[in-house]
């Protein structure tokens, strides 16, 4: 490529920004622009952001205060709601979230974002869609692409006016290419590409890094060889060779979102499986992310429990002050460990890596359709209650069916989403 992309995303949660990162190896001057926080950006327009990220940071942690919670984040999620894809229909008409949006570009919102990346013709490749909406109304001149981070999407990710947009969208699953046609995006406007996972998990176009991480993983997965035994063709084809030893303990990583919410259930897995890590039958990786509010709550717990000795080894816990630096220790430490367990947001599609999911509860319309899919594909499980994950966890490894959700997702989810970006994108430049 002559030319990379401007890889624009923002700072509200992780979802959007851990694409952003996926994507740094198009980025110009290796630079990810985040389009609420950037240098220089009016206090105006930042306001304005912040008034979308706060109000979101609060219902999400809100939601967990009984009835009340739940009734005012419903009232919110009316917003980003779903529509019902069946029966087919049009679906092209914008929803009040959008209009409200083209109100604020009337008033200049968005604009000195794009005086601010410039006049050159090198694509944009957004991972929110609100930067894509601004860039086409304050005439960018170069293409505009759009990433979508869900399995399903609503309306608000379409502009006023699909028909006649020209921003393109990169769909990470079929449901999304259909339903960016219901919505009027022009089909010459979509490519199905998969979610960018991280290239460094996947290992190029032969897969090798993910090929190789999965037999190890399958190992610890089935220790009864109950899945190896009775698909061992179809693994034998995928994977070429199992090793004969397993490379670790059994290792679970539970995941907190971007506004720090569920942290409580990773508490309660922690003091379920105190007597497992003691006798090194699993190791437990707890996600902090960049929160150190979680962080501290994490470190409190293994101090309550009698736990500190274990940390490093049979406990760790990922934090880091600066987001970049965190998803660079997510990524690699995905590597050595077998079961996510978060709720169902972006990281949905690494289940693409061969690791199977546990599913905590859902937050948002997005979510839930990303739990469907999950489920209807046979790539995660529903969690039961954590204070007895002691119990149902190591059930459902003797019965293999946590290896057979690895490989399912493994062979159906769509893996080289990264190379498919970059070979649309190299084509053009």
């Amino acid at each position: 490529m002559n030319k990379k992309a401007k890889i624009i995303s923002v700072d509200m949660g992780y979802g959007h920004q851990r694409t952003a990162y996926s994507l740094k190896e198009l980025a110009f001057n290796d630079e990810i622009i985040d389009a609420n926080s950037y240098d220089g950006i009016p206090d105006k327009d930042k306001k304005i952001w912040e008034s979308f990220n706060e109000f979101y940071e609060f219902v999400s942690r809100f939601k967990r205060i009984p009835l009340i919670g739940s009734f005012i984040f419903s009232l919110f999620d009316k917003y980003q709601e779903i529509a019902s894809f069946y029966p087919k229909r049009d679906l092209s008409n914008p929803n009040l979230s959008t209009k409200k949006a083209y109100d604020f570009f009337e008033d200049g919102w968005g604009s000195h974002l794009i005086r601010y990346l410039g006049k050159k013709r090198i694509p944009l490749i957004c991972t929110f869609y609100i930067p894509a909406f601004m860039a086409e109304y304050f005439n960018y001149p170069g293409d505009i692409y759009c990433v979508v981070c869900d399995a399903d999407i609503s309306r608000a990710w379409v502009p006023l006016h699909p028909s006649t947009s020209k921003i393109k969208y990169f769909a990470p699953t079929k449901r999304v290419v259909e339903r960016l046609k219901l919505y009027g995006v022009r089909p010459n406007n979509i490519f199905f590409t998969g979610y960018p996972l991280p290239i460094k998990n996947i290992g190029e176009e032969n897969l090798s890094v993910l090929k190789q991480d999965l037999a190890k993983r399958l190992l610890v997965l089935d220790p009864q060889k109950k899945y190896l035994e009775r698909y061992k063709s179809l693994v034998q084809d995928n994977l070429k060779k199992i090793p004969e030893k397993r490379p670790h303990p059994l290792t679970l990583m539970f995941a907190v979102g971007g506004a720090g919410a569920q942290k409580e259930i990773g508490g309660q897995i922690l003091k379920s499986l105190k007597e497992k890590i003691k006798e090194n039958e699993i190791r437990l990786i707890l996600v902090a992310g960049i929160r150190k509010e979680v962080k501290k709550y994490f470190f409190d717990q293994v101090k309550d429990l009698d736990l500190e000795e274990y940390l490093g080894e049979g406990i760790k816990i990922i934090f880091k002050e600066e987001i970049h630096d965190y998803f660079s220790e997510f990524n690699s430490t995905l590597r050595e460990t077998d079961i996510v367990w978060t709720k169902p947001s972006e990281i949905s599609f690494y289940s693409g890596l061969g690791l199977p999911l546990i599913l905590a509860t859902c937050i948002g319309s997005q979510e839930r359709f990303n739990k469907i899919w999950l489920l209807n594909s046979g790539f995660a499980i529903e969690q039961y209650n954590p204070n007895h994950t002691d119990e149902w966890l190591f059930d459902y490894l003797d019965k293999g069916w946590l290896a057979e959700a690895a490989m399912e997702g493994f062979i159906e989810t769509e893996k080289r989403g990264f190379l498919s970006i970059k070979k649309i994108i190299s084509k053009k430049y």
